[in-house]
């Protein structure tokens, strides 16, 4: 099995790679964008894409969701959480620091210390934090913010440890495949979708929410992307907890083929999340849909 990641090699995503189950033994290709990881995958170039989706201080990889709510569609398999830690790395002390370069999502999450310590340093934007440390190595910039295995890798000295504004800091990694049946229910799922609504009919969004709430299914996120057919035509990304083999989830999404312009829908996978699934409200349990359904079938077949 192969699989494609954004690289290069020393990333956080090859660090959130490693924790993926189906990856031990796969043979992993890094590559320069997450465009050209999908692409891949969806050329049947290689069997899988792993890439980041989101990030708890500065959102989504809006890149990432892109090219899911557009193109031939893909699945996701499976996620990864990754705590992150970021340093600064550098062959020159801290004050001789002119120049600084990392991915802009790693610079937005060190902004509080950049600004107290190097105030006066200048900083560039990198493809990778990886990439940023390569760059630092040859001699483009004096500095970069990286991970700790980032900078052991390239043989930069670390200047300063655990430069990051928020100790708790996580990024969310998808692993991407060509559409195919998901795994079996881990009693603790994900289930990802994009829905494109009606732009021009009144309540569309109140519609496509109460066909969750009504069947008590979480939304853990919903953001609108821009589909590029012009202003005020969104699609929808959510994820919301349980399983396309849940009886809720699948009277939800009829409900929703129902009406929405389109549904796409983008896998059942496990959580990587120590937090338990919020429980759904009384009679809307997988055990309640299932008791209804028995007892109309019994009103059909007898009556009674």
């Amino acid at each position: 099995m192969e699989f494609a990641y954004l690289g290069p090699r020393g990333t956080f995503t090859e660090a959130a790679l490693r924790r993926l189950p189906a990856a031990k033994s796969a043979t992993t290709t890094p590559m320069s964008s997450v465009e050209e990881v999908l692409e891949a995958v969806r050329r049947g170039d290689v069997d899988a894409g792993f890439v980041p989706i989101e990030n708890s201080q500065e959102g989504t990889v809006t890149v990432t969701v892109d090219e899911l709510v557009g193109g031939d569609p893909l699945v996701i398999a499976g996620e990864v959480v990754l705590p992150v830690t970021f340093v600064l790395a550098s062959t020159k002390a801290p004050e001789a620091i002119a120049t600084v370069a990392s991915h802009p999502h790693a610079l937005a999450q060190t902004r509080g210390y950049l600004r107290r310590e190097l105030p006066n340093a200048v900083v560039h934007q990198a493809l990778s934090t990886a990439q940023a440390a390569q760059r630092v190595r040859d001699g483009e910039f004096d500095a970069c913010v990286c991970a700790p295995f980032t900078a052991e890798a390239v043989g930069l000295p670390v200047q300063a440890f655990d430069i990051g504004d928020n100790a708790s800091a996580e990024t969310r990694f998808v692993h991407v495949v060509r559409p195919t049946a998901p795994p079996e229910p881990s009693g603790n799922d994900i289930t990802s979708l994009v829905l494109y609504i009606d732009y021009d009919r009144v309540g569309a969004l109140l519609g496509v929410l109460t066909e969750f709430a009504i069947r008590g299914i979480n939304l853990t996120r919903i953001e609108s992307r821009p589909t590029g057919e012009g202003l005020g035509r969104y699609a929808f990304f959510l994820d919301c907890t349980g399983h396309l083999a849940d009886a809720r989830m699948g009277e939800a999404l009829m409900g929703l083929r129902r009406i929405c312009a389109d549904v796409r829908y983008l896998g059942s996978y496990p959580r990587d999340h120590s937090d338990k699934p919020v429980p759904p409200p009384a009679g809307l349990g997988d055990a309640d849909f299932a008791d209804a359904a028995a007892w109309l079938e019994r009103l059909r077949g007898h009556g009674a």
